[in-house]
């Protein structure tokens, strides 16, 4: 039952009553003793002293808190062999017990066997399904307590709210709370916590705020604090998240673990480096640094930032390192494209005996779809297979992207085919890898059969399906498409969905209507709207409307060079060379700079990079040889061409 403790042992070997046990057993279970109050129990029974029922509920807090499996078991033996299993109080800590062992099962029975029931049995079965994943039995003992005449408590409703945010049930969410307000619960800042995350969790961040506003200023708790920031992380509003915690800590409360871990996910998207690395700081200055939840939020923070030499700086100084570590570093240089690296970092992880798992190789593939990978895409897809990974969900939506971004559309689109249960995402890769692929009737066509199907598209669907209609000039598809977005499913457009009307219209030739179109918009266009506008004025030689995308394009980044290109070719093609001397100046004036294309070629899995007179690769010299050789064969060949039709052969 525990490590042998002869000090112990001696202080204890002739207590005079069982009420001196009771005392020492309670008092090492509130120092979180729990092997040394195992032991006592155990001279205990050694002694002749018997347990009564205060004994148990101390011994078998102990079991629960070091999940002792055969501790509780043998614990419990001794409370049927005392006659015991019918008080509620000893059965209840029992059950508690089995559930932190995870024996669900084994304390379901001990619960139904129950002859009596108060409310604190009832909140330990619901809170145990709860932790074991049950939701629906939550409810449904829910429902039989209120028909037992039990009315819940604090407890009752913390677990439940709890239960409605993992379900993501607003409704249900919005029920509890006002059953919560009948039973008078309100004031409790416990329940109030739970609300704030419950609405915050099922996307409902006004809600939440409101729940928070009601908590006074004496009641609020650093859990009151983290509950609503972690709201605004999960929502991405950073802006509100640091301004609550300078609010917080105006107040006087300390960040605590979970503070930091909130505002590194308020942070964790590429726009907010300079402010996560102030978090940064502050994990230091608060002592955290060594703290592996912390640090892999962090490795996660400038991964996202794109500041992978950062997060590899985190990892490297990890004392321990968990498969989170490895995944969060697998995902930064696979957003980098940096597929030798990723592919490093896997075999490291498994050499170091971290089992990558299904959102490792989502990342494994991430990487290939970005750099054209398609045989390392093809290995990951064996490796799925042999390591039981391939039945994932979010695992076969990825590997049909890598699949449609390899060019291999066939490939992705058998995968899905053979799907039995799709999903919203696997739909949408699905019509987006057709897209891309020029095969814009049959993306359209998926679509339907998605409609078909009864499932309801979501934004990125029809974001993939307007570029659909793009790439096809399918101009009338594209509005009723655009249109049904909110008449049909109550979407409203994104600035995405204008984008790709805009470059619609452009590419059938209908550029002042696509001014037009973005005149009329709701919100601000950005550089994306204006650049679908100037791409279509170079294809259309619209050298005006042109001329004002790209300056709208300038006053957005100065230092882009693509509006300065674009518009200089614009001139060129008219025959402008004023405005091409013009353009070349303000370009130089700003210190905008083109950065040469480059080409990823893969050999033997490593990556190849080449750029315009690049002459720096190792087998260079061989490389042009080739090349030149190439350009020969096909000058020659075009001459021959060339001589047969003035033939007329």
């Amino acid at each position: 039952m525990g490590f042998v403790f002869p000090r112990v042992l001696n202080r204890f070997s002739n207590p005079s009553t069982v009420v001196s046990w009771n005392s020492s057993i309670r008092a090492n279970v509130a120092k979180g003793l729990y092997q040394t109050s195992l032991l006592l129990f155990r001279q205990m029974i050694q002694s002749g002293a018997p347990p009564d029922r205060l004994t148990f509920p101390f011994v078998l807090k102990a079991c629960a808190r070091i999940s002792d499996v055969p501790a509780s078991q043998s614990v419990h033996a001794h409370i049927v062999k005392d006659g015991l299993c019918s008080d509620v109080f000893v059965a209840t800590a029992m059950m508690d017990a089995y559930f932190k062992c995870g024996l669900a099962s084994d304390a379901e029975k001990l619960f139904d066997g129950m002859t009596e029931r108060d409310v604190a049995a009832w909140n330990v079965i619901i809170a145990g399904l709860f932790e074991a994943g049950s939701i629906d039995r939550v409810f449904s003992h829910f429902r039989q307590m209120r028909v037992g005449g039990i009315l819940p408590d604090s407890l009752t409703m913390i677990s439940l709210m709890q239960s409605c945010a993992r379900m993501r049930s607003l409704y249900l969410v919005k029920a509890f709370h006002c059953l919560g307000i009948c039973i008078g619960v309100r004031d409790d800042v416990s329940v109030l916590n739970t609300w704030v995350a419950a609405y915050a969790k099922c996307e409902d961040l006004t809600s939440a705020e409101l729940v928070f506003a009601e908590i006074t200023a004496e009641a609020r708790s650093i859990v009151s604090w983290n509950s609503m920031m972690a709201g605004y992380a999960y929502f991405g509003r950073y802006e509100q998240a640091i301004r609550l915690f300078c609010s917080m800590s105006l107040k006087g409360i300390r960040p605590d673990l979970s503070t930091t871990v909130s505002l590194l996910s308020a942070f964790n998207h590429s726009d907010a480096l300079f402010e996560g690395m102030q978090v940064h700081g502050l994990v230091v200055k608060a002592g955290f640094e060594l703290d592996v939840s912390v640090i892999n939020t962090l490795i996660s923070l400038y991964s996202k930032c794109g500041d992978v030499e950062a997060a590899r700086y985190c990892f490297e100084n990890m004392s321990e390192r968990t498969h989170v570590s490895w995944t969060a570093l697998i995902h930064g240089y696979a957003r980098k494209g940096d597929i030798e690296e990723t592919l490093s970092l896997f075999g490291a992880m498994e050499a170091a005996r971290e089992k990558p798992d299904a959102v490792t190789v989502v990342a494994f593939l991430s990487a290939c779809s970005q750099t054209g990978s398609l045989e390392l895409g093809r290995l990951m897809n064996r490796y799925a297979i042999a390591n039981g990974v391939f039945d994932n969900m979010v695992v076969l939506n990825a590997l049909i992207d890598m699949y449609a971004k390899c060019g291999c559309v066939g490939n992705a689109r058998r995968l899905f085919d053979s799907m039995t249960d799709k999903t919203v995402v696997s739909w949408t890769t699905m019509i987006a890898g057709h897209a891309m692929n020029g095969d814009a009737e049959e993306a359209l066509d998926v679509f339907s059969r998605m409609l078909e199907s009864k499932l309801k598209p979501n934004h990125v669907t029809f974001l993939a399906v307007l570029q659909a209609c793009t790439h096809g000039g399918f101009l009338e598809k594209g509005w009723d498409y655009f249109k049904m977005m909110s008449r049909l499913y109550g979407i409203k457009p994104r600035l995405e969905h204008y984008a790709c009307m805009v470059d619609l219209l452009g590419r059938r030739g209908r550029v002042k209507e696509a001014l037009e179109f973005i005149s009329s918009m709701p919100f601000e266009p950005d550089a994306g709207v204006w650049g679908a506008l100037l791409g279509a004025c170079i294809m259309h030689h619209e050298t005006d409307i042109g001329e004002y995308a790209a300056n709208r394009l300038f006053e957005l980044d100065p230092q882009a060079a693509v509006p300065y290109v674009s518009i200089a070719n614009i001139y060129a093609e008219k025959k402008r060379w004023d405005g091409v001397a013009k353009i070349r100046t303000m370009m130089k004036r700003s210190g905008a700079r083109k950065f040469p294309g480059k080409s990823i070629v893969q050999i033997d899995g490593k990556g190849h990079s080449f750029t315009v007179e690049d002459r720096d690769h190792a087998d260079g010299l061989q490389i042009y040889e080739i090349l030149d050789g190439l350009a020969l064969q096909l000058k020659e060949q075009d001459n021959v061409t060339d001589v047969e039709c003035n033939l007329g052969i």
